[in-house]
């Protein structure tokens, strides 16, 4: 497990730009490209969120799903065509994240991982990328695979490690399995902070309980990917982080929630 020191996460709350300026098509411009994380970067996010998946040929890519939209497997693609298609290598998209920039790397495993170790898969294909910018750079690794987290964290002191869960995921279950699996934090979707359709009733005594537990557990709490319209009760609720999906319009309003918000602000990095 991580040997880090200090918080992840240090403003009330930072903003994440999911997979750069956002997810599909925000200002124009794709989505895990490398012109989406410039843009991210240059309006102020606090960290850039990407996607990392392999390729037939080992190599690792910048991409959500496990096929191009024109459906052609990652996994049996060669990264030099990929790149071609404007998919990018996850080395090029290292380098064009500032080290004043907070990089998420959310793990995306292929089926045939399944198929052999850890070493030999997606996560193997990580580690020496891993190791190398952990020393110098505020870096998080997030997954919906604990297994892969925990591999990763043992083949790499220092990491910090954060567990996604799936839509409407209960908290009740999903703040004790983080905690207990020994991660930083812990991803929660911000359905799963009130009554949603997978439990209509009541789920909770409060948001702001469940962040408050979370903390007292250890944990630091990432909200992923509210509307406008939800982001108030996420930030009042004292969430360390949101990932937004349109940072153009987000940010801002996460900004001035956040001026609100009583008690002291975490002052942000330089």
């Amino acid at each position: 497990m991580s040997t880090a020191e200090g918080p992840v996460f240090t403003a009330r709350p930072d903003v994440v730009g999911h997979r750069g300026f956002g997810k599909g098509l925000v200002g124009g411009l794709a989505e895990n490209t490398l012109e989406s994380i410039s843009a991210a970067v240059a309006a102020g996010v606090d960290w850039v969120e990407l996607d990392a998946t392999r390729t037939a040929d080992g190599q690792l890519v910048v991409h959500h799903n496990p096929a191009t939209d024109a459906g052609a497997f990652l996994v049996e693609g060669q990264a030099h065509d990929l790149r071609g298609a404007g998919i990018p290598l996850l080395t090029d998209a290292f380098d064009a994240v500032p080290l004043g920039t907070g990089l998420d790397l959310d793990v995306k495993p292929v089926l045939e991982d399944a198929l052999g170790s850890p070493e030999q898969g997606t996560a193997g294909l990580l580690v020496p990328l891993l190791r190398r910018e952990v020393r110098r750079r505020r870096l998080l690794v997030t997954s919906f695979d604990a297994s892969a987290l925990l591999w990763l964290g043992e083949q790499v002191p220092g990491l910090r490690l954060g567990l996604l869960t799936w839509l409407d995921f209960p908290l009740r279950i999903a703040v004790p399995m983080a905690a207990h699996l020994g991660f930083s934090v812990v991803g929660l979707h911000y359905r799963s902070f009130a009554a949603n359709p997978i439990e209509p009733g009541p789920v909770h005594r409060s948001a702001a309980r469940n962040v408050e537990v979370a903390h007292e557990a250890g944990l630091e709490v990432l909200a992923w990917c509210p509307a406008a319209h939800e982001v108030a009760d996420l930030v009042a609720a004292g969430v360390d982080a949101v990932c937004v999906n349109d940072v153009p319009r987000l940010l801002p309003i996460v900004r001035a929630l956040a001026g609100t918000r009583p008690g002291p602000a975490r002052p942000r990095p330089a």
